[in-house]
């Protein structure tokens, strides 16, 4: 029987966490850094930290803020949003990250996932899909859920991992932040 594990995922936007409901209805729910010594408490698995900010407003990665959190995080931590060249991925590895996720990028530079996968292992790479069904039909999208891609999820997640993702981290639009 497989293992369960529990990833918990932080959303950072405007220099603190957020819920939200279906990639919309922001609200902040507090800074990271006491979110994380709770997991950490709790003994969750791994921890997953997204900018979900940085793509859209093309904004360099708050390193400083990585660097002073990551160094409370006892998990595995895989950091992502606005992550687009392998210089950035160094310097997440630099300061603490376990793993890098890309999306966004993935669909304009999908050698990226390559590149990082021949510099650091498969395990460092976690791609990761938004999707949503439209007209029955389950598609991509980037940039926070408002970019349309017109890809099929499960050839895309194939294609990522061809091009050396170890993870594939799928996102439903639809059900994101529900209890669907």
């Amino acid at each position: 029987m497989l293992k369960k594990r529990i990833i918990p995922t932080l959303l950072y936007k405007e220099l603190g966490l957020v819920k939200g409901s279906k990639f919309n209805s922001w609200r902040r729910v507090g800074p990271v850094l006491p979110a994380i010594k709770v997991y950490n408490a709790r003994e969750v698995d791994e921890l997953i930290f997204l900018d979900i900010d940085s793509t859209n407003n093309n904004s360099e990665i708050d390193y400083q803020t990585i660097e002073e959190f990551s160094k409370f995080c006892f998990v595995p931590l895989t950091i992502g949003g606005g992550i687009n060249n392998l210089t950035q991925v160094k310097k997440l590895f630099e300061i603490g990250a376990d793993k890098i996720s890309v999306n966004s990028s993935s669909y304009e530079n999908p050698k990226l996932i390559e590149d990082v996968a021949n510099e650091f292992g498969s395990q460092s790479i976690v791609a990761s899909i938004d999707a949503k069904k439209i007209d029955g039909k389950w598609v991509c999208f980037s940039n926070s859920g408002t970019k349309i891609r017109n890809i099929d999820p499960i050839k895309w997640s194939k294609t990522l991992q061809n091009l050396g993702a170890g993870e594939v981290l799928i996102n439903s639009i639809e059900k994101d932040g529900t209890m669907d």
